[in-house]
């Protein structure tokens, strides 16, 4: 793959592919395929000049032009033809299926047309996109499902920690996403504490699942200064503390608790109907869960731990509220843009239901 500028007359220019293939020739190697990545596609004597001086076949040059979306990608190469003159190189071409046989699920998914648009904040500390790509991602999924358009709208969580400050007026939902440290966390809480008051349609992972169990001590139950142990040793009611596992380990490598795990769902719950079974498997990446002295102070409450995995809550969720569920596991680590994330699902139809009604 080689890049074909435009000069300032508006010409492919060719030089800088031909040089690139002379120096791959010059290690001993001779593509047999070359793409030309270039803001549109490639015209029919740019990939003539390409197949003559970097000894090609015609058919062997293709174009990789810009696309409005990444998912868009593999559905212009499968347009160009590059997959299927992979196939007959490689003489596979007796296994390809007729083209009016393929799994069509990716294209009719990533090409059908949506029906409205939604705005989600992601509350976080880190003012980076790519620090939350994969919850970016997991909502661009969920989007695709419901056929909407995914608005994120990034909200910086130290603007919260000194109270609401307006941010979340115009939003139809809020994510707040994992992370570590302290900082930004005091805004964190206010954004769920503002979502479960005024029944905004609220999504917390791992830090997030952690700080709305916090939220909810603090405001539900009146347990002043209730915290995180990691975030504050100090606090006189850790509702969230160190897995017990963890207590005697110095070394902060690949020592959390990590990976896939099963979690046991609870059957009439709103996590039973997004999973649609008894269990689900998710990814995990944390040293903290919810203490469990005081989960029966805040079940009482009405806080309701839908799913487990032992003595850990995986899971949370208000029944009385339109939507507000947290999960300890990370859900956006496994969605796919063909098979989006159950608890980002379940955020989409509950902003859709709401209709702007809020």
């Amino acid at each position: 793959m080689t890049l074909v500028p435009y000069s300032k007359n508006g010409e492919q220019k060719t030089k800088p592919t031909q040089h690139s293939v002379k120096e791959l020739r010059s290690i001993g190697l001779q593509p047999d395929i070359v793409v030309g990545r270039c803001a549109d596609p490639l015209d029919a004597q740019t990939r003539e000049k390409i197949a003559l001086f970097c000894d090609v076949p015609r058919n062997a040059v293709f174009s990789n032009p810009n696309v409005d979306d990444i998912y868009h990608v593999p559905l212009m190469v499968e347009d160009e033809g590059l997959d299927k003159y992979v196939m007959d190189h490689l003489g596979l071409a007796g296994e390809a299926l007729p083209a009016d046989s393929r799994d069509s699920a990716w294209r009719d998914r990533i090409t059908r047309e949506t029906e409205g648009e939604v705005t989600i904040a992601v509350v976080g500390k880190y003012g980076l996109e790519d620090a939350y790509i994969s919850v970016h991602e997991a909502l661009k999924h969920a989007g695709l499902k419901q056929r909407v358009d995914v608005e994120r709208e990034w909200v910086h969580a130290e603007n919260l920690a000194d109270g609401y400050d307006g941010s979340l007026d115009d939003v139809d939902g809020v994510v707040v996403p994992g992370g570590f440290g302290s900082r930004g966390t005091e805004g964190k809480i206010e954004a769920i504490r503002y979502a479960r008051e005024n029944d905004l349609p609220f999504l917390g992972l791992c830090l997030g699942f952690q700080m709305a169990v916090v939220e909810f001590a603090r405001n539900v139950l009146d347990l002043a200064g209730a915290h995180s142990a990691e975030l504050d040793e100090e606090t006189p009611y850790p509702v969230v503390d160190l897995l017990p596992e963890q207590e005697d380990l110095d070394d902060m490598g690949g020592t959390m608790r990590l990976g896939t795990h099963v979690t046991e769902i609870e059957p009439g719950t709103l996590a039973h109907d997004l999973y649609g079974g008894p269990s689900c498997e998710e990814r995990h990446r944390h040293r903290y869960e919810v203490n469990p002295e005081y989960i029966p102070d805040l079940e009482e409450a009405g806080l309701v731990f839908s799913g487990t995995s032992g003595r850990r809550m995986e899971i949370l969720e208000l029944p009385e509220h339109p939507y507000f569920v947290g999960t300890q596991f990370h859900p956006e680590f496994r969605s796919r843009p063909t098979r989006a994330s159950p608890p980002f699902v379940g955020l989409m139809d509950a902003v859709t239901a709401l209709g702007g009604e809020r």
